[in-house]
């Protein structure tokens, strides 16, 4: 590739951010987009926006940067929980190390690798961006010995910054659990696998397993009931509520009648509803009283929740094994109640380890499965080949701009649209495995979806993409690490263009919020719903985290190798900085958080990445001949992996368990408050299954006639308009809008009569 393709690449993409930041200056403004934009925010202040027409909704603004990077991180663990502050810190991680590799690769290795040869330079935008690579350095050069120098700082510096993050993240970990004195699922142990009795039932063989066995903590336990159906009607019954609740205090004219109105799609008529009269709510009351069956369901599974009179008691029956069989009385640690997935509860634990296989087998196809894209590609970054296997192509290959096009900007375009087929894929797999939560199952959707990027993204693509006629190099390891030596700088223009796609763009369409925005508009244009519906999503891990840190991947391996990748590299970091926490504070609201169990992935994957750079690094010497530079880069790859281990028993257990420490000073700070006796009382109804079936009041709500009707419409009115004014949108507080309105009038009052006096 030309370095104009890659210009091609960069100015396409820029262009892209620059509209979709503008655009979404303009849109957040809009009081129709308040839900998508802010949807967290108006979730906890419940406020209607008002629709008056104001100029500065209609010109962009940087404010919302401004505010991203003044919020604190304190405010970001209080709003977005842990999880979102260890992807913060994971941006911010990236932004450090790859600021110091972009200044000691652009200034010491970049001049060296485009001097590498006695050769004849052309122009810039006409030269090949493999002289920019350490493929362009001669066999023996005595300058290698900078690129081993750079890669021991750029290690040693990781390594540090590694492991100060890991330390703050550990701390906050703690005071997470620490903060949290009245979480239910602290003093609540989830068991599986009980045996089936045929005498008694699942509940009387809870109960008289923990009374002989652990009588002394034992406090009581709820069993787990397979009701799918039952709960898929009262999540129905709540969207419900949830869309008429905004009647709250409005009147209701009982003696109304159907409207016939034609539908907006069809044309078909509709009628509206009736209210039903009073006798007939009491008789379904009673109905629904007499009626046992719907009350709870007869069908007990083999899981229930057990509830321990102190937290260290839960913590160690959820630790240590129940039975000789540990097939049975499985105890872990209960999620929290918000983050329980009910439909996996029922599942046989046998089953468990059966649907482990199957996915991993389904991943794995799905993999290789993706080859033939993969493949397809890579040979649009190769036009030699491309015109040999299709001839008819020449003519429009000739042409310069179609071929940076083709090279620079399609391929990367082509790999993203494929890709956005991968996380919905893995967390279908992830479902399939049977975790107990969502957080479980988001995070290990985000495992496979992070090996399946890399997988694909890097390794099939470097090794494929060098030669695309001998995939066989996949069938012998034991080559591999010269084939990732030889491919890598070549294909390091492939990666530079991948970033600013799927980088730059992705954190574009992100900002957006593309699905919601336009979700929201076709519902209140076309479906002509007025009433507010909830857009609330909890933040995509799944998705993010594995783009993140696959993009530090690529910076890794590219740093020393290819340094043209950093300075793009770098802006995508500190884009991301700026817009995932917008995304945090306005945007997504936390249902569910893991305690911090990303950092565990995001460091691993650094480490794996380290390591790779260091063997990629150690052929490039070897094939360039400088085994001086090849044998200094030998204890480099072993202090990173004795750093990995020390990091491993020094940190990890922390975000494998709770620890007991901690939890005891918490069970004593509970007795000498007296408030010990408060949690267990609130046990019983905490980790129950039918919570939500409980009647809603809905207070506020009155009947009137049409005359009583009428008589109100002027007060109604007024309160609106009081409503009105007292609320603003969160993006123009401290406009004067009161006085804009009355200028708009005072004009509209002008121009009337001067209207008026034109001649018919």
């Amino acid at each position: 590739m030309k370095v104009g393709g890659l210009l091609t690449s960069a100015g396409i993409n820029i262009g892209l951010c620059v509209l979709f930041l503008s655009l979404y200056s303009i849109l957040r403004k809009q009081p129709q987009n308040v839900k998508v934009y802010f949807g967290r925010r108006i979730a906890e202040e419940h406020n209607r926006l008002r629709d008056a027409f104001i100029l500065e909704r209609f010109v962009p603004s940087p404010s919302w940067i401004v505010k991203s990077l003044r919020c604190t991180e304190e405010e970001i663990l209080a709003t977005a929980g842990l999880d979102a502050v260890v992807f913060n810190r994971i941006l911010v991680f990236s932004i450090r190390i790859f600021s110091l590799a972009a200044i000691l690769c652009i200034f010491g290795v970049l001049p060296l690798n485009y001097f590498g040869q006695d050769m004849h330079h052309v122009r810039i935008p006409s030269a090949s961006l493999e002289t920019f690579t350490i493929g362009n350095v001669e066999e023996r050069s005595r300058w290698l010995w900078v690129h081993c120098v750079v890669l021991y700082i750029i290690s040693a510096v990781a390594c540090i910054l590694l492991y100060l993050e890991y330390k703050h993240i550990a701390r906050l970990r703690l005071y997470h659990i620490s903060r949290a004195t009245s979480n239910p699922s602290h003093f609540t142990v989830l068991v599986r696998g009980i045996p089936k009795s045929s005498t008694e039932s699942f509940s009387r063989t809870v109960g008289s397993f923990f009374t002989k066995y652990h009588a002394s903590s034992y406090l009581s336990h709820q069993v787990v009931y397979k009701a799918g159906k039952v709960q898929k009607i009262v999540s129905g019954a709540k969207k419900v509520y949830r869309k008429f609740r905004h009647f709250k205090g409005a009147t209701v004219d009982q003696r109304c009648r159907p409207i016939t109105f034609q539908c907006c799609f069809c044309g078909a008529s509709s009628n509206s509803f009736q209210l039903l009269p009073s006798d007939y709510e009491q008789e379904s009351e009673k109905s629904d009283v007499n009626d046992s069956s719907s009350s709870l369901p007869d069908e007990e599974c083999g899981a229930a929740f057990v509830f321990f009179k102190t937290r260290y008691a839960a913590l160690v029956v959820a630790k240590i094994l129940q039975t000789s069989n540990p097939m049975r009385w499985v105890t872990t640690l209960a999620p929290e109640r918000d983050d329980i997935y009910w439909s996996n509860l029922w599942l046989p634990y046998k089953q468990l380890w059966i649907r482990h296989i199957v996915t991993l087998l389904g991943s794995i196809v799905f993999m290789f499965l993706f080859l033939i894209p993969v493949t397809f590609i890579q040979g649009l970054t190769q036009l030699e080949q491309l015109q040999q296997r299709l001839p008819f192509l020449r003519g429009i290959l000739e042409k310069k701009y179609m071929t940076q096009l083709i090279t620079g900007y399609l391929p990367s375009v082509i790999l993203q649209i494929f890709l956005y087929t991968v996380p919905p894929t893995m967390m279908l797999f992830s479902t399939l495995e049977g975790p107990i939560s969502h957080s479980q199952r988001k995070k290990s959707a985000c495992c496979k979806v992070l090996y399946f990027t890399i997988w694909n993204v890097f390794f099939v693509n470097v090794l494929s993409g060098s030669a695309i006629s001998q995939l066989n190099a996949l069938s012998s390891p034991k080559d591999i690490p010269m084939q990732l030596a030889k491919a890598v700088p070549v294909q390091a223009t492939f990666f530079t263009t991948y970033v600013l796609t799927s980088g730059w763009a992705s954190l574009s369409s992100e900002l957006m919020q593309l699905f919601s925005l336009t979700w929201n508009s076709a519902r209140r244009y076309l479906l002509r719903m007025k009433e507010d519906s909830d857009l609330l999503y909890s933040f995509p891990y799944h998705t993010e985290v594995p783009k993140v840190l696959l993009c530090g991947l690529l910076g890794f391996t590219c740093s020393v190798l290819a340094p043209l990748i950093l300075p793009f590299l770098l802006l995508y970091f500190c884009l991301g900085y700026v817009v995932y926490r917008n995304q945090f504070l306005n945007v997504y609201c936390t249902k569910y958080d893991t305690g911090g169990l990303y950092w565990p992935i995001a460091h691993n994957t650094t480490i794996f990445s380290l390591i790779l750079t260091q063997i990629i690094c150690l052929g490039v010497f070897i094939i360039k001949e400088s085994p001086v530079a090849a044998g200094f880069t030998v204890p480099l790859i072993i202090f990173t992996l004795l750093f990995n281990q020390y990091c491993r028993k020094r940190h990890l257990p922390l975000f494998k368990t709770f620890p007991a420490q901690n939890l005891i000073d918490m069970d004593k700070e509970d007795q000498q408050s007296a408030t010990t006796e408060d949690l267990h009382h609130r046990l019983h109804s905490a980790y129950f299954q039918f919570h939500d079936t409980d009647d809603v009041p809905l207070e506020g709500h009155s009947t009137t006639g049409r005359d009583e009707d009428r008589s109100g419409c002027s007060g109604e009115s007024s309160r609106k308009e009081s409503a009105v004014d007292e609320l603003s949108h969160p993006t123009l507080d401290g406009l004067p809008v009161s006085r804009l309105r009355s200028a708009v009038r005072s004009l509209g009052s002008i121009l009337r009569p001067k209207k008026r006096e034109l001649p018919v």
